[in-house]
């Protein structure tokens, strides 16, 4: 993963020297997931003397010490989606999130609606040709080095050499600090009957030659772990983990009748265990992109079937989709499911799928509900969405009246609720006949 040339090394410093180059009121990119830079992040946060510093990220790995409500009053988290680190500081004030659709947050430091002070991110190693990567994460990461006014780094041996259009040059870095340790990884999800079921239905879904778009999470794995008799799936995605690589060993993966990025996997970010990252490293047949490419509805429409597998916390019998939220409080973000949706629509054969258990509580509540909880964010318009799918079954609701999408969704949703919503249903007027 690393170079033959140490010449590098000599620039290396400490991490308080490298973060000693952000200023007060300074913008700061963190780059996020497995390339979350710790060092820098913890080196950040000790210091005292800042204030008004701004925190742009996505979900980050590792410890947050910007999640401190203390040190929040002078380093301040804007989450543009919300990890667990995050959640308790964003709900409780101590830290921002920016609702953005994932496709759109390049262009906000691009275009200088969040202008860039500084870009503190983890690269692998520079080539012979003075040429670092940001290895798993280039999503946001991208515009953001190419944007910022300084771009600081922790260059860490183990991060994987990624192909695509990752590449920083090492002289572009203003200060950096040398480490080698291992990258964050991702627990095994565990897929209980519910995940397995749904993941049964999604795959008959999904048909020779398709182009695939899924997260992480138990639902995904479950569609993957389905697709063994498939031929010539393709994949086109914001990210992926090793439920993915059996797919790829064995041929069921091939690329080979996608139009963009034809033969590669196309990805934004990657998110998993050390095999994964193994995998990835310096591996052609893999391409990392910029969120604002991956997840381009005009570059997504134009690859074969594409199947677009998304979670939702909650759907009301119109079909409008709740994802980021649980009633005010904020959970995760808007993320790709948006540009998924409506780009999986639009390609010739798509099929955009919102997946999610009946149920949540334990049984408790339904999450197909005459109408979503209030507070809750309308991630996918009732417009957008086509198919929805829980463990009793697959509807599409593309076409369908308001009656028709109620009466559609109530016959996925766990039969203990279906009569409390079909009374429901029969008594909100829009719903009726009349």
């Amino acid at each position: 993963m690393g170079s033959s040339d140490a010449a590098w090394r000599s620039r290396a410093t400490t991490a308080a020297e490298v973060v000693a180059l952000v200023r007060s009121a300074n913008n700061v990119f963190v780059h996020a997931a497995a390339a979350t830079p710790t060092p820098l992040i913890e080196a950040l946060c000790a210091r005292t003397d800042l204030e008004r510093v701004r925190l742009y990220h996505l979900h980050t790995a590792g410890p947050a010490p910007f999640a401190d409500p203390v040190v929040a009053q002078r380093i301040r988290s804007v989450s543009l989606f919300t990890g667990p680190a995050m959640r308790k500081a964003v709900n409780a004030g101590h830290a921002d999130f920016v609702p953005v659709f994932l496709s759109d947050i390049p262009g906000l430091f691009r275009n200088g609606v969040v202008p860039l002070d500084v870009a503190m991110v983890q690269l692998s190693p520079p080539d012979k040709h003075g040429l670092c990567t940001l290895g798993t994460s280039c999503d946001a990461a991208r515009a953001a080095v190419d944007s910022a006014k300084i771009v600081i780094a922790e260059i860490n041996e183990q991060v994987p050499r990624t192909h695509g259009n990752t590449t920083v040059p090492i002289s572009k870095v203003a200060a950096f600090v040398s480490t080698n340790h291992p990258l964050y990884q991702s627990e095994p999800n565990d897929i209980g009957p519910v995940e397995a079921r749904i993941g049964e239905i999604i795959a008959g879904l999904v048909e020779d030659g398709s182009t695939l778009q899924m997260g992480i999470g138990a639902i995904p794995d479950a569609v993957l772990a389905n697709l063994g008799n498939k031929r010539d799936l393709g994949v086109h995605t914001e990210m992926f983990s090793d439920g993915l690589l059996p797919l790829i060993a064995n041929g069921v993966i091939t690329n080979r009748r996608k139009e963009v990025h034809a033969g590669r996997t196309t990805t934004a970010f990657v998110w998993g265990s050390q095999k994964l990252y193994d995998f990835i490293d310096d591996n052609p047949l893999v391409e990392f992109h910029g969120c604002d490419r991956t997840n381009d509805s005009a570059h997504i429409r134009r690859n074969p079937s594409v199947v677009a597998i998304n979670s939702a916390l909650q759907v009301d019998l119109s079909g409008q989709v709740c994802a980021d939220s649980l009633g005010y409080q904020i959970y995760s973000g808007i993320g790709g499911q948006m540009d998924f949706i409506h780009g999986a629509a639009l390609s010739k054969g798509g099929k955009p799928i919102i997946a999610l258990p009946a149920t949540a509580k334990s049984g408790q509540a339904s999450r197909i509900a005459i109408a979503l909880s209030e507070g809750a964010g309308v991630v996918t318009t009732r417009g957008h969405v086509h198919w929805v799918v829980t463990e009793y079954g697959a509807v599409n609701l593309h076409g369908c009246t308001l009656r028709e999408r109620g009466e559609r969704l109530i016959s996925i949703a766990h039969p203990d609720f279906r009569a409390e919503l079909g009374r429901s249903l029969a008594n909100t007027r829009h719903f009726t006949l009349s």
